[in-house]
């Protein structure tokens, strides 16, 4: 790595970490007025606890190969790198030790909308380190060290280990939570739509270094990938828009902000393995397919209450194989890797793209039911009904967001 490369990957670390607030603020602003601080606190608390266990064990396990048994291996990380050990002035190795925490801290993060308005502050800060532990760092070893890579298998900046992660993650949990008090004959919209929005702008600016940043240099893949990033958000926003419209007969600044998202997600696994026009065509499928993957919980009962799964989830799973279809070596400076079915690579690819997922599907449903389950069986999941009502900002916090 040159100056250059060094100052790109500084800039993405502190991009990534910006993201944070910004979800805090999208997810605060969909929530019920009396939430509002519960949900910054389990989205800021993410990047308190993650960092820590990261350096101490969770860089290890989820980056460090070059072993001859389990650990090490195809499966997970082994313990060359525990508490950084032999990465003290080696700047090159410590760069990525950041830039992928920031990675490590956001993903739980996009769990907490799912579990909004019902969720002991408690339960959450067990859950999130020992989920790291053990359905996050075998997830993004897989991905980017272990069988997954080894396979041909492609994710670019996360959209297998962060989104679709996440977003299979939040499904299981709200499984067992169960759903919110009065869900869904009571209607619960946004209560600040202009803090959602500014949580957008934030989250948007932030993702180009969460998807440029993740070419590890200022190089030309990490250019493509910022303008895929921008065109796809972009896209998402019309796709979105368009079936809101023909659809509900409104276009709503939710919907947008929406789109917005569903693009970002959905081109996150392809932004440094496409060209040309694919991310058009990325952006406008998962604007229009996580419209209709939102009404799912009400077709079959589960609560998600942020859009999660529909978004996250689905948005993961629609990129990972649009890219099986467009991924183009000859788009990408040095491009070394499978071209797509549309690019003359056959099924392959996406063959492997669908194995890749299926597996971190897997892993992620009930790595995350079993915590999620234990969780529940020891301290309890949820709040009493009564604080439910009364809103957890005062209850859990002694605080509330707004004067009376």
């Amino acid at each position: 790595m040159d100056s250059g490369d060094y100052a790109w990957m500084l800039i993405s670390t502190a991009l990534v970490v910006f993201m944070i607030p910004g979800l805090a603020l999208f997810y605060g602003g969909m929530t019920r007025s009396k939430n509002v601080l519960n949900m910054f606190m389990m989205n800021m608390y993410c990047v308190g606890i993650v960092p820590i266990v990261w350096v101490l064990l969770g860089y290890s396990l989820g980056n460090s190969p070059d072993g001859s048994g389990f650990f090490g291996g195809e499966w997970i990380g082994n313990f060359d790198s525990i508490g950084l050990k032999g990465l003290s002035g080696d700047a090159e190795s410590l760069i990525f030790v950041a830039f992928l925490m920031t990675f490590a801290a956001i993903t739980p993060a996009l769990i907490s909308g799912a579990v909004a308005d019902r969720l002991k502050f408690s339960a959450w800060a067990v859950f999130v380190p020992i989920w790291l532990l053990l359905v996050y760092c075998p997830a993004t070893y897989w991905v980017y060290s272990g069988w997954h890579d080894g396979n041909g298998a492609l994710d670019f900046a996360g959209g297998t280990a962060i989104h679709l992660n996440s977003g299979v993650a939040a499904l299981a949990f709200v499984l067992v939570l169960g759903n919110r008090r009065g869900w869904p004959k009571e209607a619960s919209p946004p209560h600040n739509m202009p803090m959602v929005l500014i949580g957008t702008a934030i989250l948007w600016f932030g993702w180009f270094g969460f998807n440029a940043g993740s070419a590890g240099a200022a190089n030309g893949q990490a250019v493509q990938a910022l303008v895929n990033t921008f065109v796809a958000a972009s896209a998402g926003l019309i796709g979105w828009l368009i079936v809101e419209k023909l659809k509900g007969g409104h276009a709503t600044s939710l919907g947008m902000a929406s789109g917005i998202v569903a693009g970002l997600v959905a081109i996150t696994p392809a932004a440094g393995f496409v060209g040309g026009l694919a991310s058009i065509v990325f952006g406008l499928s998962a604007g229009a397919v996580c419209y209709f993957a939102i009404s799912l919980k009400n077709r079959f009962g589960y609560d998600d209450s942020l859009d999660v799964v529909g978004i996250h989830g689905v948005g993961g799973l629609t990129g990972g194989l649009l890219l099986g279809l467009f991924a183009d070596s000859s788009a990408i400076p040095g491009g070394d890797f499978d071209d797509g079915l549309f690019f003359g690579g056959g099924m392959e690819l996406l063959l492997d793209q669908i194995v890749a997922m299926l597996s971190v599907i897997g892993l992620s449903f009930i790595g995350t039911l079993v915590i999620v389950k234990i969780i529940d069986a020891t301290i309890g999941l949820r709040v009493e009904s009564e604080i439910e009502q009364t809103g957890l900002d005062r209850a859990l916090h002694a605080e509330s967001a707004y004067n009376d």
